[in-house]
């Protein structure tokens, strides 16, 4: 069975441990009362956000340029996968760019690491801010419906199935699928 590249593992996997803690984070920190602990919060979901939208647009161009292994599977499974799977790319890229519009919309300015200043993508206007800050809630939450869809599948065809589907994209699997 043909695999991932190795470059498409890492980047998976590099991200799938990264939005967890950032949906976590951004449950977490919404609630708090205003205190210098929420502001650092903040910061840190902003630096995972523009973070995991580069990486985002990283898997994007790399699986534009690299053809994934092929599925063996049913029609209505591969037209599923893809759906789900372009659906969670479409979602990767629009959830950071809406809490970055949201941000810019509330007055206040995205910088990535404390260190680089991004440009406001609108003017500030607190009636769009809100709506955005639902906007970006609401994706964020498809998104976890998604994710939890897509790990679901996945187990689903290495426990029940059987098919070894899942070592596509696990690190230190052989090429037939099977665990060393």
């Amino acid at each position: 069975m043909k695999r991932y590249t190795h470059t498409a593992m890492a980047l998976h996997w590099l991200m799938a441990l990264l939005i967890p803690a950032m949906l976590t984070l951004g449950h977490y920190m919404h609630d708090l009362k205003l205190s210098p602990l929420k502001l650092q919060l903040y910061s840190y979901h902003k630096w995972l956000g523009v973070s995991l939208l580069l990486l985002a647009l990283l898997r994007i161009i790399w699986r534009l340029t690299h053809q994934p292994p092929a599925l063996y599977l049913p029609r209505w499974q591969q037209l599923a996968s893809s759906a789900v799977h372009d659906l969670l790319y479409l979602l990767l890229i629009a959830i950071p760019v809406s809490g970055w519009l949201m941000s810019s919309a509330k007055g206040v300015q995205t910088v990535w690491f404390g260190i680089l200043p991004l440009p406001d993508l609108l003017e500030k206007n607190e009636a769009l801010g809100h709506l955005l800050g639902k906007v970006h809630g609401s994706l964020s939450s498809v998104l976890l419906i998604l994710i939890i869809m897509h790990i679901a599948a996945a187990l689903k065809h290495q426990f029940i199935d059987r098919d070894q589907l899942l070592s596509r994209m696990l690190p230190g699997t052989s090429a037939t699928g099977n665990l060393p």
